[in-house]
């Protein structure tokens, strides 16, 4: 059973033998909630440790985007709030994590304590809490579909929410100094920035609800496995083949595609632009003037692929060895990736003020429109500040 808001008036027993009203502070051990009791908020206010933080370490924290931190101090008792407040605000924390960490199937839930990688025990206890609904809105446009059959298509119909999603989260880790995971942010950008370039003569991001029509049919040789003349790869080919019919796959079939093969479909795609010579329908379709377009880009994704920020994922834990990029490492880097890239593509060598300058220019470049971060994570922090009862402060990001 959920725990429901806390409301003044009755008294409590007090550890010390006194009575107090049922506004003022008691501590609550969330192990110790009784799941049988009809409203054990009444008990109040969460207590406060004399040594809980206060408002300046908690802006700090803010300011770092430390959800996780944050909803373990609330799990701890250790920031002085009623149980439906501290529920709510583990729930704002659980969905801004999952946002920082990219973690795009489970976008969209208004439940986001729910099996979250962040403290959430009270939050799973308490009715009524949940994340407001113009964030969960906005989150869906950048989720994964877990079913073929979805209504919203989220990052299938289109990806520009989702990189501009990312080039939020890449500004944090950076302010974090969070580098592998940056690092690992800008190697998932690299994998799905074919699938943005070809959104734009698709109408959407390789929806294999959408795939048999947009490079099936009459004189395409797309996921010919026997057909000598097409330059993909086997991997790229068994994926190619896949994503024509995957859309008829039972949930667990679906889920294994996307983790698995959505990702080799966009390598696929750019085999398609860049490296055939005897080009099919699933090029030909398209006018000169899409070709071309699809063909310039394509070489600026497949660059930036290569580059120096992406190899340098290899070099930190989430890649293939034990050492973690240093801050100087990931600018050097990044210097070259840029120099590199910028020869091709002249808008990446503007200063656009972001922090690893001119990545938003290289997406937009390629997306043929523009790609801006977006503001949800900083949103989402705005809100769990309101629910702690502390003003907005600058991100500083």
């Amino acid at each position: 059973m959920g725990i429901s808001p806390g409301r003044p008036g009755p008294t409590v027993a007090d550890p010390s033998g006194s009575d107090r009203a049922a506004s003022d502070p008691v501590a609550i051990d969330p192990g110790t909630i009784d799941p049988a009791d009809p409203d054990p908020a009444d008990s109040g206010p969460v207590a406060v440790d004399p040594a809980a933080p206060g408002p300046a370490a908690l802006t700090v924290l803010t300011r770092r985007y430390a959800f996780a931190e944050i909803a373990a101090l609330l799990e701890a008792g250790l920031i002085e709030r009623d149980v439906l407040e501290v529920a709510q605000a583990q729930q704002l924390c659980a969905f801004g994590q999952r946002l920082l960490d990219l973690d795009a199937e489970d976008f969209g839930q208004r439940d986001a304590a729910h099996d979250a990688n962040t403290d959430h025990h009270i939050a799973d206890l308490v009715t009524g809490d949940a994340v407001p609904d113009g964030l969960v809105t906005r989150s869906r446009a950048a989720r994964m579909p877990q079913s073929a059959r979805e209504a919203e298509r989220g990052a299938l119909a289109t990806l520009r929410p989702a990189f501009g999603l990312m080039l939020e989260a890449i500004s944090i880790r950076w302010l974090r100094s969070d580098t592998s995971a940056l690092v690992a942010a800008v190697h998932t950008a690299s994998e799905y920035l074919p699938l943005l370039m070809w959104e734009s003569v698709l109408g959407h991001a390789a929806d294999p609800d959408h795939m048999p029509e947009s490079v099936g049919g009459a004189g395409s040789r797309w996921g010919e496995f026997n057909d000598p003349e097409c330059p993909q790869t086997k991997p790229q080919k068994s994926a190619a083949e896949r994503s024509l019919r995957v859309a008829a796959e039972p949930d667990p079939g679906w889920r294994a595609y996307l983790d698995r093969q959505h990702s080799i479909v966009a390598e696929a795609l750019t085999t398609c632009a860049t490296h055939c010579r005897t080009p099919c329908t699933v090029v030909t379709r398209h006018s000169q003037a899409e070709q071309r377009r699809l063909a310039t880009a394509g070489r600026l994704a497949d660059e930036f692929t290569g580059s120096a920020i992406v190899r340098l994922r290899h070099s930190s834990p989430v890649g293939h060895a034990f050492g973690v990029p240093s801050a100087r490492e990931v600018t050097e880097a990044w210097v070259h990736t840029r120099a590199t890239l910028g020869a091709r593509e002249p808008a990446m060598l503007i200063d656009d003020g972001f922090c690893l300058t001119g990545l938003p220019s290289l997406f937009s470049a390629v997306a043929g429109v523009p790609i801006r971060p977006t503001t949800i994570l900083a949103d989402t922090m705005a809100a769990l500040r309101a629910t702690l009862g502390y003003p907005p402060v600058s991100a500083r990001t």
